[in-house]
This record gives C-alpha cells, sequence and structure tokens, in this order.
C-alpha cells in the first residue's frame, strides 16, 4: 500500500499499540497523520492469532496480559476495551501442596504461608510489603502520563525514603532478603524482576529494580488484569480509534530511512520506493533500529531472554495439591522452579552460556478468566489455552543452532512443569486438523524475526526509571521522555522512557510532545 498524499503534519513509524496511540491522539487534535508499518497489520507484538489449524482458539501470541495501561487513554480514545482482575495472584507448587495467594481470601492466604514457611511471619511480611509497594504504585502511576518528573520531584511524591533508596539506588535483592526470610517467598517476589530482563538480584546497574518497579505500580494497584477478547480486541480498538479520528494506517510499507522532515519507505506489493513530507516523525521502533533509520551508528544491540510457549488444552492438567484447583491454580501466575536460589542458579547457568537445567518459568491460563477467546465447540468441550513465559533464557542460546535449542528449551521447560502436575501435560494438549499437538513456542530470536524486535528484548532495551535527573529547561521531547537527539523526531515504544508494557503510554507521551511543540511555534 501506498499514503494517500505526499505530506503530513506527522507520520508514525510502526503500527504497535503505542504507534496507534499516538496516531489516534494526534489525528483527534486536528493533525494529518499517516501510519506506516511493514507488516500486513497493524498491532505489533499486542495481537490475536488463531494459531493453530481446525482449532477455535485466538491467542494473544505473544503479549498476553495488561497492568500499565492507564484508564484515561481507554476514556480519552473511546475504546471498547475491558480487562478483568485475576482473583488467584499466584500458586507455586511446593512438593504435594503449593504457596497459594488468594486475593480475595486473607485466611486462606494466610494458612498457606503458615503451611510452607511453619510460620506467621512472612505473611506479615508479605502484608506489609504489598502496603508499600501499593502506595509506591499511588504515588508513582499517576506520573507516567504526565512530563517527567525529576528525581527529587518523583522521592517526594512518594514520601518513604527508605523504600526509596530500596528500589531506586541499591540493589533489589538487599530489600528482598531483609524483608523476607523463605527461599519460595522471595522467589516469588523476585520474579517481578526478571519479566524479559537477563539480571541478578543483586546487579549494580539496577536493571532488576527497573523491571519491578514498572511490575508493581501498573494502574496504581500493581495488578496484573486478563484482556477481555485478548491482546487483538486492544489493538484492533486502537486501529478503529485512529482511523475514525483520521489517521491514514498503511501496512505493507516498510520505513527505509528517517531524516528531519522526511520519511523514506518501500511499498511492499510493488518494492517501489517513495518520500513523505512530514513536520514531526514519531518511531514506534526500538532505539537499536531507529539508530538504523537515522542512518547513525547503532549502541549495543538489545538481548531478550524469554521462552514463550502457547499451548492449547482439552483439559487443565490435575495437580499434586489436594487443596487448591486447577481453575485456581492456572488463573493466577503458576511458579515453576522460581525459588530465590533457583533463579539465582538459573541465572550463573544461562550467563555461562547452558540452558539453566531448571528452567524457571510461570504459566497462566487466559480463558479460565475469559473464555471469549474460544470458539463455541472449544469453550463447550471445555478446552482452555495455557501460556507460558521462561525466564534465564538469553538469545545468545539460540544463536548457534535456533531449532534445536528451541526444541531444548521447550523439553526442558515441560519437563520443569510435568514435575509439578500429576500427570505430563503432553496428556492434555489438544490437536489441531492435522493431528499435531497445540503447542507453539517463540525464542528472542523468533521475536526478531517475527515482530521485529531487536535481540528479540521485549521492552526494546533495558527499562529506564521513570524521572529525570534534573529540571533543567529543556524541550517537550525531553520534558516526556521520547527524545531521541533528533530534531522533529520523536520515539514513541517501548524504548521511550516509562514506554515498555503494553500501556500507550509511550505513544500518549509522544503525542503530547509533538503538540505542545507544534503550540510553542
Amino acid at each position: 500500500m501506498r499514503p494517500e498524499r505526499g505530506e503530513y503534519d506527522v507520520v508514525v513509524v510502526g503500527g504497535g499499540h503505542n504507534g496507534l496511540v499516538a496516531a489516534a491522539y494526534l489525528a483527534r487534535a486536528g493533525r494529518r497523520v499517516a501510519v506506516l508499518e511493514r507488516s500486513a497489520h497493524t498491532g505489533g507484538a499486542a495481537v490475536s492469532a488463531q494459531t493453530f489449524p481446525g482449532v477455535g482458539a485466538r491467542l494473544s501470541r505473544y503479549s498476553y496480559l495488561v497492568s500499565l495501561l492507564p484508564a484515561r487513554i481507554v476514556a480519552d480514545l473511546g475504546l471498547d476495551f475491558r480487562t478483568a482482575r485475576r482473583r488467584i495472584s499466584s500458586y507455586t507448587p511446593v512438593g504435594a501442596t503449593g504457596l497459594l495467594v488468594d486475593t480475595g481470601d486473607p485466611a486462606r492466604t494466610a494458612a498457606s504461608f503458615r503451611r510452607i514457611t511453619g510460620g506467621d511471619r512472612e505473611y506479615r511480611a508479605w502484608g506489609e510489603f504489598g502496603a508499600r509497594t501499593g502506595a509506591l504504585a499511588r504515588a508513582v502511576f499517576p506520573t507516567l502520563t504526565e512530563p517527567l518528573p525529576t528525581r527529587a520531584e518523583l522521592r517526594a511524591r512518594i514520601g518513604d525514603d527508605e523504600l526509596w533508596t530500596a528500589v531506586c539506588t541499591e540493589p533489589l535483592g538487599a530489600l528482598i532478603e531483609r524483608t523476607f526470610a523463605d527461599d519460595v517467598v522471595r522467589g516469588v517476589v523476585f520474579t517481578d524482576a526478571l519479566i524479559g530482563t537477563f539480571t541478578h538480584a543483586h546487579d549494580p546497574s539496577l536493571r532488576q529494580n527497573r523491571c519491578f518497579l514498572y511490575h508493581v505500580i501498573g494502574g496504581g494497584t500493581g495488578d496484573w488484569d486478563v484482556p477481555i477478547g485478548g491482546m487483538g480486541a486492544l489493538t484492533g480498538e486502537l486501529a478503529a480509534a485512529a482511523v475514525r479520528a483520521g489517521a491514514e494506517l498503511v501496512t505493507d510499507c516498510a520505513v527505509t530511512r528517517i531524516d528531519t522532515g522526511a520519511v523514506a519507505y518501500t511499498d511492499g506489493a510493488t518494492g517501489d520506493p517513495g518520500e513523505l513530507a512530514a513536520g514531526h516523525v514519531v518511531v514506534n521502533a526500538a532505539p537499536y533500529e531507529l539508530d538504523r533509520l537515522l542512518g547513525r551508528a547503532p549502541g549495543p544491540k538489545p538481548e531478550g531472554a524469554q521462552l514463550k510457549i502457547n499451548m492449547v488444552l482439552e483439559r487443565l492438567p490435575r495437580l499434586r495439591d489436594p487443596e487448591v484447583t486447577p481453575r485456581e491454580a492456572f488463573s493466577g501466575t503458576f511458579h515453576i522452579a522460581e525459588t530465590y536460589s533457583q533463579l539465582a542458579d538459573a541465572y550463573r547457568e544461562a550467563e555461562a552460556g547452558s540452558l539453566p537445567s531448571a528452567l524457571p518459568s510461570e504459566i497462566y491460563c487466559h480463558t479460565v478468566t475469559d473464555p471469549t477467546i474460544l470458539d463455541r465447540n472449544s469453550a463447550e468441550r471445555g478446552m482452555h489455552t495455557l501460556t507460558l513465559f521462561g525466564l534465564h533464557t538469553p538469545a545468545r542460546l539460540f544463536d548457534a543452532d535456533p531449532d534445536a535449542a528451541r526444541e531444548r528449551a521447550v523439553t526442558a521447560a515441560l519437563a520443569r512443569l510435568d514435575a509439578v502436575l500429576a500427570e505430563p501435560i503432553a496428556g492434555c494438549l489438544a490437536r489441531d486438523a492435522a493431528g499435531r499437538p497445540c503447542l507453539e513456542a517463540k525464542t528472542p530470536l523468533d521475536l526478531e524475526r517475527e515482530v521485529g524486535l531487536p535481540g528479540g528484548h521485549i521492552f526494546h532495551g533495558d527499562l529506564a526509571f521513570p524521572f529525570r535527573e534534573d529540571g533543567s529547561d529543556s524541550d517537550p521531547a525531553t520534558r516526556w521522555g521520547v527524545a531521541t537527539g533528533h530534531d522533529g523526531v520523536l520515539c514513541c515504544g517501548a524504548g521511550a522512557v516509562r514506554g515498555g508494557g503494553v500501556s500507550g503510554i509511550g505513544g500518549h507521551n509522544a503525542a503530547m510532545a509533538v503538540l505542545a511543540s507544534t503550540a510553542q511555534r
């Protein structure tokens, strides 16, 4: 496809969810906007797909839960999109029992802590820790759709200097180790610092702290909710909102170069080149890719570190634990090989170049909370989807032989899952129209090839703290955390400050920076 005109107020490069948010806001503000997307559809990694032929399930194939999407973006853009809260926060198998965190039943949760840890200390610490991170969430989350606060401003807003120091200045492991004593409980807490992030508890770079912060502040609660209808429901609504507002969505259109005021592209259908004039260019791509498009020498390539396995089951597997039903256990986050010591061991093995011998992962079942992603026949048969997200599987482990390494990783992950179930997961898998098991796996290299994420890094690179160092006068792009160092070119994707996760925050903030800069002229 080709754009309808040769000049736009704003050209958005990339039709992922952040690009669509930016386009919708800017078009609603009266700007002439074109979105150029290299693939045949918009949505980026936030899409749904009927992955297995003959099986009526539309899976959230890449990203799959929502926490950081502000309600104001949904309201501002008039999106018909809802999420559902999960009552069960998590379940961690331990032998023939397990640690259950049931947000609707504190007494049951306390009893579970007592059974696993042998006393009440860890449950009390859990409650106190949750209260403090809850206050942190309520203080920080509203700032994500405002101009970047300074370090001092955000510290004052949080109003807890001890917590500020523990989260923003010293490695997170120190806070976890002085708060909790139990290996299982420590691990459940620390996993929030490892999503898409290859690191360890005492990493002096604090990348674990930054990941943890974003994973506990979403919505001002830290809840991770289920998107009703799957991720494609969100990006479908965003695309519709952008078009309603007057934005032009151009698919099969690969951008090849960006200059100040100009964007070069190739028509995917014909191979013909083209060029657009643009007042601003808003880029929904990783900073590493942006450097290439600008003709700059790129920085170090990001490295993703996750394994995603999508499954469709005939039924949920049986558990060893008689106190918890499979529907309960798999509706929240089901932790496997994620004790604090197991996570440390897995990191050391992966850092040394080996697949972890006990591959840590977490699982959840979308259809327990939202069966609408199944067709009627599949739902009536009691089928379910299952998503496994493996940690400490950096891209380097797949470089030499991607297919063989993927197979080894899947085998290792499913072996650890089988070890905590009462029956093998293979016996629960549905079969597609050709009789093949309904299971697919995505490594970091697959994400790079299929979605264009450099190194398969789901955040486009290491996350950044949501503040700037000082409040000196700066341009709107810097104030909103979307600057690229190139006049008229703004970053709106996960690589923007505060841009990670399925949030739309990067798109919102880039749009606000464009509107602020044009208002100054």
